[in-house]
């Protein structure tokens, strides 16, 4: 492996293989999970590293270290000086290039490290359409947090703006940036950065109490119920039948019909499976599966119909307050 070939995460494994395990476990402690993961896979893909790519790494390694020791001391016209004098012009402002890459921050990294009572209140008088751009930006936890605080009439406002949102100019961050008065050290590269959609707030709606996400999805119900129905279908998917209680699941399987839940089951994971045979009998979990044995091929368009049903009783089941689906706020998992 060449240096100019390595990418970061690649670099990054080395390093750590290079370090030993003790060292590389204490730098661990400083990585998002994602991160870990995404290194752990490097090095379990990696294969032998030698000597010369070690030493290679190893000494870009410590050149960015320096870098970063300079620019703590004096900023990065200083770093750019000393390492120009120690390693010449092109390799410095090589170094400087890519030091100063790893350093940009996400729009509004600031208010991702403010606590929620305080964005709330810095914000909640702001438009909406501001509001939905920080919260579609922000740890869905915190969004959510902060959007069950917010007046009803403006907690659907918001939430239809998020789920509409698609992509935002770098110039508009900025101008909502100065607005709120924040100095924040966001390099924006000139192109258009993704925020927002279904998805979004999917999220953040999973993270509020159920008192909230229905009030929200009731209101808009009535300004836009197409939209308000694909933000159901997104909040429960079968796959998640496996959150549920074993009493919840009980409830669930006296309401389907057997067609359905033989449908259901057919591409289920076995996880999923397993959750549902073991809240049945022995005798009508064996029917069951031999139901689904002598089934044969069927269409996909069947089985997902069947799960949707499926998905559609849970949602009935809680409407009706018989079983509860925890969510951000509430205890845990369902009676």
């Amino acid at each position: 492996m060449a240096k100019n070939k390595l990418s970061g995460r690649e670099k990054a494994a080395v390093l750590l293989v290079s370090l030993g395990t003790e060292n590389a476990s204490h730098i661990f402690k400083h990585l998002s999970e994602e991160e870990i993961e995404q290194i752990t896979l490097e090095i379990a893909n990696m294969r032998k590293v030698g000597s010369q790519e070690r030493e290679v790494v190893l000494d870009e390694f410590h050149q960015m270290a320096l870098a970063q020791d300079y620019i703590s001391r004096g900023g990065i016209n200083y770093a750019q000086e000393v390492l120009e004098k120690a390693l010449g012009d092109q390799k410095a402002q090589g170094i400087i290039k890519r030091l100063t890459a790893s350093l940009q921050s996400r729009p509004f990294d600031a208010l991702r490290k403010t606590e929620p009572s305080q964005l709330l209140n810095f914000i909640q008088n702001e438009h909406p359409q501001t509001i939905s751009l920080i919260l579609a930006y922000i740890q869905a936890d915190k969004a959510a947090a902060i959007l069950s605080a917010l007046p009803g009439e403006l907690q659907a406002e918001v939430s239809k703006r998020i789920a509409v949102m698609d992509r935002t100019s770098p110039e508009i961050i900025k101008q909502v940036e100065a607005v709120l008065e924040k100095k924040l050290s966001t390099i924006l590269q000139n192109e258009y950065t993704a925020a927002g959609g279904i998805e979004a707030i999917v999220e953040v709606l999973n993270n509020v109490d159920r008192g909230t996400e229905k009030q929200i999805l009731d209101t808009l119900e009535e300004e836009d119920s197409e939209l308000a129905e694909e933000i159901r279908k997104r909040m429960f998917v079968f796959e998640d039948i496996v959150n549920l209680d074993n009493r919840a699941i009980q409830r669930l399987i006296r309401e389907i019909e057997n067609k359905d839940l033989s449908l259901a089951l057919k591409t289920a994971s076995q996880e999923v499976a397993e959750k549902i045979y073991n809240n049945m009998s022995k005798r009508a979990a064996e029917m069951l599966k031999e139901d689904i044995e002598f089934m044969g091929p069927v269409r996909l368009r069947e089985v997902e119909e069947a799960q949707t049903n499926i998905v559609n009783e849970i949602r009935r089941l809680e409407e009706a307050g018989e079983i509860v689906i925890a969510r951000g706020g509430e205890g845990d998992l369902i009676v």
